[in-house]
């Protein structure tokens, strides 16, 4: 009698230990998988990007492409947080996927957070650009052609492309160096985008003949 009592007394302890693991796991299971948000990975406020010769939604202006002038747009951006350090520009055709990501046709960035926007037409001769003063020192990175300039739209004939300038503001001076790339830049600059905006526009090529 003795020893059916201590059977029975084990497999009671064995099935609450078992009802206890499955408990555990099934919490475990269930419980939200999110890290916890820093600070710079609060969702960033939201930046009005504007240009006076682009429009947003309608034809980039022929200056602007490779077809034309190939002169980069000046740009303005409003809406930024207060304690903005830097900046960065990431110019780019969504609609041409190349090695996995978005073709890029621009990139500055280490631009001051006292910046209102760039002018037009930067030299593309100068990777860290010596002025005007409010954007001195700020750097134009890599683009999809492995050069440090802008290149405007050339796309293949047949359907509008929508060209997107994105802004983002950075709660950090970032030491960031010349040559970057896209992936470097947005690796460098994650954790803190403290604001965010873009300016979309289309430029298309009709078929010849």
């Amino acid at each position: 009698m003795r020893l059916r009592y201590v059977f029975s007394a084990a497999l009671a302890l064995g099935a609450a230990s078992a009802a206890s693991t499955f408990a555990e796991v099934t919490v475990d299971k269930s419980a939200p998988t999110y890290a916890k948000a820093t600070v710079g990975e609060q969702t960033p406020v939201v930046i009005t990007v504007t240009s006076p010769t682009i429009k947003a939604n309608e034809t980039i202006p022929v200056d602007h492409t490779a077809d034309g002038k190939n002169e980069s747009p000046a740009l303005a951006w409003s809406g930024a947080p207060a304690n903005t350090k830097q900046f960065a520009l990431v110019y780019d055709d969504p609609d041409v996927v190349f090695g996995g990501q978005t073709f890029v046709h621009w990139l500055v960035y280490k631009i001051p957070g006292t910046a209102k926007g760039l002018p037009a037409n930067l030299p593309i001769d100068q990777v860290t650009l010596t002025g005007p003063p409010d954007i001195a020192g700020s750097i134009q990175g890599l683009s999809g052609f492995k050069r440090a300039l802008y290149r405007g739209p050339a796309p293949p004939p047949g359907k509008p492309h929508h060209y997107t300038w994105t802004v983002y503001a950075l709660d950090a001076e970032l030491p960031l160096t010349e040559g970057l790339s896209r992936n470097q830049l947005m690796e460098a600059i994650k954790g803190h985008i403290i604001g965010q905006g873009s300016l979309v526009a289309i430029y298309e090529r009709k078929p010849k003949g």
